[in-house]
């Protein structure tokens, strides 16, 4: 590990994942007086109470615009990855969050909802192609030893940025009405005999608004350190051609002047490709010799986000008081989670690459699923059997840790391994799609499967971990320390393709009839 390769994983992760994970948990301390001022602001222009059922709308529509907009920035990511390069479009990307910070912290002075709303589309499309960029460009960075330990960092960063929201969004820090957050004696005493005018500048700028406006910090620094980089090697030797500055890119993330071994890797994977072209997600889905590549990419991020893991934060908070924590320290309780998540994803970046992929999605699937049984038993029996409150708060705690070490990170890890240079946007385009759909509809479907089911919800949370692991036993190669051209020879054979080395090309078992389905089956795997 080259400090070149370990500053530009911490930057673009800093500046892109984080961002991700602060914008999911950072309006949930301050919902109660954002909602106020929706209120005080409608009564304002119109001279009456906002109706309750339009404000749940607002609320609502504020909520689920973040995974909406995360859906619409998957569906730009082929595009922008392949015209504006990996680190081109983390760069243009800043401007969508640095705008969207701006907007919500000047909300409250613009007296305007309307604002938060589009911030957070604004936001999601951020998120959306962060969550799917940065992976893919640290991958194609990272030397085979390390591509899993580096591949799990921006998920790191995600869980850092959730807890950074939850300790700055605690009652007596930002989570508060503004003007609210610090006394207004402190503030006299620092305004040199301007007292009135001094504290009401100075308190319009603390509360909720700094809460949801800090979030464009992360992205200055990044559009100010990031172009001190270089770019993606694969990315400029494969689709760009520039051979040149690949080698002097390669140089300088590994340390050392002999990457011959590397380039010539990187050659052989371009000559392969090279009559398939750009892979479309169009001629993803339709081409045979990726097919089980694309339904593992699509399994596994269904799972991990229809594996429960909003139902188990969503129960945290009452699981936790009937274990007999006052309502007021609750908050401190959401902190710890998230600092717990935030531990055993650390763990994940040590032990990927010892233990390899498929273990740790299996163990991760399997820890989820068990929790997710006994957490329906124990939340059945809690109030006849008082002791079953603390086998909740166990189960909650080891499905953080089956979540933490395996569900969350290592997905995004696949699909980078999984495919080459020229399918591998597309992938994670569909990888994306598929994920923001699911938190999406988790988040509209789970308060009506909850109110219909109750504790009985998690015991289909508890099916889908299930079959998530059952598909990986069976499917999923392990990827461990493989170079990218070795892990496409092993899911040939499972996409019934064999590779005739001295022709240098796949071809299906079977004869396929037709000038052009021949052409499209031929995908070069020049070894």
């Amino acid at each position: 590990m080259t400090l070149s390769l370990a500053l530009v994983a911490l930057i673009s992760a800093f500046g892109s994942s984080f961002q991700y994970g602060y914008n999911v948990s950072v309006i949930n301390a301050p919902a109660p007086y954002m909602q106020e001022f929706y209120n005080q602001t409608y009564f304002n222009r119109h001279g009456v109470p906002m109706d309750s059922g339009f404000q749940t709308f607002l609320w609502s529509l504020t909520v689920s615009m973040f995974p909406l907009g995360g859906f619409l920035g998957s569906l730009i990511v082929w595009p922008m990855v392949n015209n504006c390069g990996r680190k081109g479009t983390l760069l243009i990307n800043n401007i969508l969050s640095i705008t969207g910070a701006i907007l919500m912290g000047t909300s409250e002075l613009a007296k305007s909802f309307e604002v938060i709303i589009l911030a957070r589309v604004l936001m999601g499309i951020y998120a959306g192609l962060a969550s799917n960029v940065v992976p893919m460009f640290l991958g194609e960075m990272a030397p085979k030893n390390l591509r899993g330990a580096i591949g799990v960092v921006p998920q790191l960063f995600i869980t850092i940025g959730i807890l950074i929201a939850q300790l700055l969004g605690l009652s007596f820090i930002l989570g508060n009405d503004s003007g609210k957050a610090l006394p207004r004696d402190l503030f006299c005493g620092l305004c040199w005999g301007h007292t009135s005018h001094c504290c009401h500048l100075v308190l319009l700028v603390t509360g909720w608004p700094v809460l949801l406006g800090l979030t464009g910090i992360p992205s200055l620094i990044q559009l100010v350190t990031l172009p001190c980089f270089p770019e993606s090697p694969r990315y400029l030797l494969i689709q760009k051609g520039k051979e040149e500055e690949a080698r002097k890119a390669l140089r300088r993330l590994r340390g050392w002047d002999d990457v011959d071994d590397e380039i010539e890797e990187m050659r052989r994977e371009d000559q392969s490709e090279k009559e398939e072209g750009q892979f479309s997600v169009l001629s993803l889905c339709t081409f045979k010799g990726l097919r089980w590549q694309l339904i593992s990419i699509i399994v596994m991020m269904m799972g991990q986000q229809l594996s429960g893991i909003n139902a188990v934060f969503y129960y945290a908070d009452r699981i936790f008081q009937s274990a007999g924590v006052q309502e007021n320290n609750v908050q401190f309780v959401t902190v710890s989670i998230g600092a717990i998540n935030v531990v055993m994803t650390l763990v994940a970046v040590f032990i990927v690459e010892s233990l390899g992929r498929r273990v740790l999605l299996l163990a991760g699937f399997g820890l989820c699923c068990v929790s997710c049984a006994v957490l329906t038993l124990a939340l059945n029996l809690q109030t006849t059997v008082p002791s079953m409150s603390y086998l909740s708060i166990t189960c909650v705690i080891v499905y953080i840790i089956g979540h933490a070490i395996g569900a969350s990170p290592i997905p995004s890890v696949m699909i980078t391994e999984m495919f080459l240079q020229s399918s591998r946007p597309a992938a994670f385009m569909v990888g994306g799609s598929v994920h923001w759909l699911c938190n999406f509809t988790v988040g509209l479907v789970f308060l009506y499967m909850e109110a219909g089911l109750g504790p009985y919800s998690f015991l289909i949370f508890c099916a889908i971990c299930l079959a998530t692991m059952v598909y990986i036993f069976f499917i999923v190669p392990e990827t461990k320390n493989k170079t990218f051209m070795e892990i496409n020879r092993i899911m040939a054979k499972r996409n019934k393709v064999e590779i005739q080395e001295d022709k240098e090309e796949l071809k299906n078992v079977k004869d396929v009839p037709g000038e052009q389905a021949e052409k499209k089956e031929n995908f070069s795997t020049k070894l």
